[in-house]
C-alpha cells in the first residue's frame, strides 16, 4: 500500500517527496451525508502494510531532522539541562513512621522511590522502577500503602499503555507477594482489611488491545495470597457498558465510595458503610449501595473523612467549586451542607493537615493557598513567591506540612511550611544549569473575536525588544475543565534562551474560571476555543512581539486537535505547528479505546445533523484545505502503544496532509514505539523527542543556537 518512498535533501532545498499511501474507496453516510474515509486502513495498526506504512514515515522525517545542522548540539544542550535532582516533597506515613519521596539523579529514566525513618535519616531505596526493563519503558503509576502498613500496592504501565498491573510488595522484607492484576485501567488500589479494591475490564482480544472499545468497567475486591481469577466482583452496572467505576475507601476503613462517570460532565457517587461488615464477605449486592446523587451533571468527590463527618469537594449548582460535609448516618446529597462555599475564584484543591484544612483556590490562571479551620473558618494565606502551581503534603493529624512550587523559570522546589505559624522554610531547591534571575514573566490579558478577555503568561529574556521579530511558541489546550497553570519545563529553557518567548494562553474549555469558562468551549461551542488561540497570535502580532513568520504552535492530546484545526482554517498566522497525539478524526473518535467518554465536551457525529455538520466543519482530518494554500511547516507526533488517542488519528491526517496541495514546507510525522500518551515515558525518549521537535521548530522559525 506504500510506494514512492524518496528522501529528501537538505531541509528546504527542495520538496519532500512522502510515502504515497493507498486511497481505498471507503465512505461513511451521516444524515445524507457522504463522507469519504479513503485512508481507513491505517486505523487497523496491527497490520503489516500500515507497519511498513510507519517505517517509511519515521524515515523520510529522521532523514530531513538528520538535515539540521545545530540539531546534535541542541539536542547536547537539552541534555545538560534536564540533568538535574529532580526530588519529590517527603510524605510521612503515619502507619510506618517512615518518610516516602521519589528522587531522579538527572538522566534516570524513572524516578526511584526512597524511604527513611527520619527527615534528615540516610535514605534507602523502596522501588527502583528503572530495574523493571532494561529500556525504561516501564513506568510507576500509583503507590498505595495498606492501612496497617504491612503493603505497599504499586502499579505499573508498559510502553506509556493506558493499561496497568498492580503488584504487591511486602514492606518489612521488600519482596513481592505473588499478588499480580492484570487489565486494570484508570484504576489504584483502595485498601480494606487485607486486600483491596481495583477497576479493571475483561482481557481484550489478543492483537487489539490499543484499539478496541473499551466497556464493561468493573470493580473487584483482591484478597492478598489469592489468584485474581478469585477476585470478587463488587460492583459492575451491565445497562451501561460505557461507564468508569473507581472504589474510595477512608483510611479508618468506615465507608465504600464508588463512582460512576463517563456519560456527562461529572460523575455519581454510590455509598456503602463498612461498618459492622465481615472483613471476609466482600460479595456485595447492588442493594448495599445507596445512591447519593442523581446524574453525571456535577463532580462529587469525598476527599476525607473524620469522626462521623464526610467531607466533599464538588461543584454541584456552585460552578466554580466549594466543600460540602454530612454525617455518614445521611450520606444523601439532601443532607450536604457547605463548610466553604462557592467563592469569586476556582477552588481547586483541599488537603487536610494537622487539624486544618488548605484551600488552593485558582486566580486568573494562577494558584493562590488559604489556611482554614475545620468549621471552615479562613484564617490566613499562604505566601508563595510568584505566579504559579502549588500542592502540599501532610496528614489530617500530623502538623508537618510540605508545599511544592513551581513556575515558568522556577523548578519544582520545596517548602517546609509551619501551619500555625504560617512560615515557609525552603527544604529542597534544585540546581538547573540555567540562570533565572536572566527571564521575566508577564500576564496579559486580550480580547477574542467575541471579545471575552483571555489571559495569556508571555516568558522571556529581559530586554526582550517588541520588534516583531522574535520567534514564539504558542502552546494551548483549551478543554476538559483542565487548567493550564504555571510550571516549569527544562525543555523549554533552550528556546527562551536563544531569545524565543514562550506563550502559554489560558483559552475557554479549561477550567481557569470554573464551569461556565470550560461549557464556554464545549460541543457547539468549540470554535469559541479555536478563536481564542488564533486571537492569541493575532495579539502578539499587533504588539509586535513577532510576526507569523515567527510563531510555532504547539499542543497535546486535546491540544493537538487545537493545534490542527487552527492550522486549516489561518495557515497563514503561524510558520510552524507541533501537533501532537492529536485527536484528528472528529467524526470517528469515540470508535475507539476510551474515546467515547469525550462526547461530554464534543458531542458525536451520530448525536444528530447539526452535531455531525459542526464537527464535519472543524474536523482536523476533514477541513485540510488542498488548493495550493500554503501551510506552515508540521511535525506531528504520535506513539505505537497510546491507547487513550489511538494513533490512527494522527496516521490518517498525516496521509491526507501529506496528498493535499498545500505548499511546499515539510509535513512530517514523528511515530515513536514503545511509548504512549505521554505519562510514563523514559527520560531518554523524552530527551529524544524534544530534540526533535524543537531542532524542527527552530530551524523552521529561522533560530540558530547561540
Amino acid at each position: 500500500m506504500i510506494t514512492g518512498l524518496i528522501a529528501g535533501c537538505a531541509p528546504k532545498d527542495s520538496a519532500l517527496k512522502y510515502p504515497v499511501a493507498e486511497k481505498q474507496d471507503v465512505t461513511d453516510d451521516y444524515f445524507g451525508v457522504t463522507v469519504a474515509d479513503p485512508y481507513r486502513w491505517l486505523e487497523d495498526d496491527t497490520t503489516q502494510a500500515v507497519a511498513e506504512w510507519v517505517e517509511a514515515e519515521n524515515i523520510v522525517t529522521q532523514e530531513y531532522l538528520s538535515k539540521i545542522p545545530f540539531r546534535e548540539q541542541l539536542k547536547q544542550r537539552l541534555t545538560e539541562i534536564y540533568n538535574y535532582e529532580k526530588i519529590s516533597a517527603p510524605y510521612k506515613n503515619k502507619k510506618t513512621g517512615k518518610y516516602y519521596f521519589s528522587k531522579n539523579d538527572g538522566l534516570q529514566n524513572q524516578s526511584v522511590y526512597y524511604e527513611k525513618q527520619t527527615l534528615d535519616g540516610e535514605a534507602t531505596v523502596l522501588l527502583d522502577p528503572n530495574k523493571l526493563s532494561d529500556d525504561g519503558t516501564v513506568a510507576l503509576s500509583g503507590m498505595s500503602f495498606s492501612n496497617d502498613g504491612k503493603y505497599l500496592a504499586y502499579t505499573i504501565s508498559r510502553s506509556g499503555s493506558d493499561w496497568r498491573e498492580i503488584y504487591v510488595m511486602d514492606l518489612a522484607t521488600k519482596q513481592l507477594t505473588q499478588d499480580h492484576i492484570l487489565w486494570a485501567k484508570f484504576s489504584g488500589a483502595s485498601w480494606h482489611g487485607s486486600g483491596f479494591y481495583y477497576s479493571a475490564y475483561d482481557a481484550p482480544t489478543e492483537g487489539k488491545e490499543f484499539s478496541n472499545v473499551n466497556e464493561n468497567h468493573k470493580i473487584y475486591y483482591h484478597k492478598l495470597g489469592s489468584p485474581q481469577s478469585e477476585d470478587v466482583l463488587v460492583y459492575q452496572n451491565k445497562n451501561y457498558p460505557k461507564r468508569f467505576y473507581s472504589a474510595w475507601v477512608d483510611e479508618d476503613e468506615k465507608v465504600l465510595f464508588v463512582s460512576e462517570s463517563g456519560e456527562g460532565l461529572g460523575n455519581n457517587l454510590f455509598f456503602c458503610d463498612l461498618r459492622g461488615k465481615r472483613i471476609s464477605d466482600f460479595r456485595f449486592q447492588i442493594s448495599d449501595f445507596k445512591q447519593l446523587t442523581e446524574n453525571h451533571d456535577f463532580e462529587y468527590e469525598p476527599v476525607e473523612v473524620i469522626g462521623e463527618t464526610i467531607y466533599f469537594y464538588t461543584n454541584y449548582d456552585a460552578p466554580k467549586y466549594r466543600l460540602m460535609k454530612t454525617n455518614i448516618a445521611k450520606p444523601a446529597l439532601a443532607n450536604w451542607t457547605d463548610v466553604v462555599p462557592e467563592a469569586e475564584d476556582v477552588l481547586n484543591n483541599v488537603a487536610f493537615i494537622g487539624g486544618k484544612m488548605i484551600l488552593t483556590y485558582t486566580k486568573d490562571a494562577s494558584d493562590h493557598a488559604f489556611v482554614y479551620s475545620i468549621a471552615g473558618v479562613r484564617e490566613h494565606e499562604v505566601a508563595l513567591p510568584t505566579f504559579g502551581s502549588v500542592g502540599f503534603s501532610g496528614d489530617k493529624d500530623d502538623k508537618e506540612t510540605f508545599y511544592t512550587f513551581t513556575s515558568f523559570t522556577f523548578p519544582s522546589t520545596i517548602y517546609k511550611y509551619d501551619i500555625e505559624k504560617n512560615t515557609s522554610e525552603l527544604y529542597l531547591a534544585p540546581n538547573v544549569k540555567f540562570t533565572p534571575e536572566d527571564y521575566v514573566t508577564e500576564q496579559v490579558f486580550y480580547p477574542s473575536k467575541d471579545g471575552t478577555k483571555i489571559p495569556m503568561f508571555l516568558t522571556y529574556k529581559k530586554g526582550l525588544e517588541c520588534d516583531g521579530t522574535n520567534p514564539v511558541l504558542l502552546y494551548g489546550y483549551g478543554g476538559f475543565n483542565i487548567s493550564l497553570l504555571p510550571s516549569f519545563s527544562a525543555m523549554r529553557i533552550l528556546f527562551l534562551e536563544n531569545g524565543g518567548v514562550y506563550a502559554q494562553a489560558n483559552l475557554r474549555g479549561g477550567g481557569e474560571y470554573g464551569e461556565e469558562w470550560h461549557l464556554a468551549g464545549t460541543k457547539l461551542h468549540k470554535q469559541n476555543v479555536f478563536d481564542d488561540f488564533i486571537a492569541a497570535a493575532e495579539y502578539l502580532i499587533s504588539e509586535k512581539y513577532t510576526s507569523p513568520a515567527k510563531i510555532c504552535i504547539s499542543g497535546g492530546s486535546n491540544g493537538g486537535l487545537l493545534v490542527g484545526a487552527v492550522v486549516n482554517q489561518r495557515p497563514d498566522l503561524f510558520a510552524a505547528a507541533l501537533p501532537a497525539v492529536g485527536v484528528m478524526d472528529m467524526l470517528r473518535y469515540h470508535k475507539f479505546t476510551i474515546g467515547w467518554n469525550w462526547a461530554s465536551d464534543y458531542g458525536t457525529s451520530e448525536d444528530s445533523k447539526e452535531m455531525f455538520d459542526y464537527l464535519h466543519g472543524y474536523s482536523p482530518l476533514h477541513t485540510i484545505r488542498n488548493d495550493g494554500t500554503p501551510y506552515p511547516a508540521i511535525l506531528a507526533t504520535t506513539a505505537d502503544h497510546d491507547d487513550r488517542v489511538v494513533p490512527a488519528h494522527t496516521f490518517k491526517y498525516m496521509a491526507t496532509l501529506q496528498a493535499a496541495n498545500t505548499g511546499t514546507k515539510p509535513k512530517l510525522v514523528r511515530i515513536e514505539t514503545k511509548a504512549g500518551h505521554g505519562a510514563g515515558k523514559p527520560v531518554s525518549k523524552i530527551i529524544d523527542e524534544n530534540a526533535d521537535t524543537y531542532s524542527f521548530a527552530m530551524y523552521n522559525l529561522g533560530m540558530t543556537l547561540k
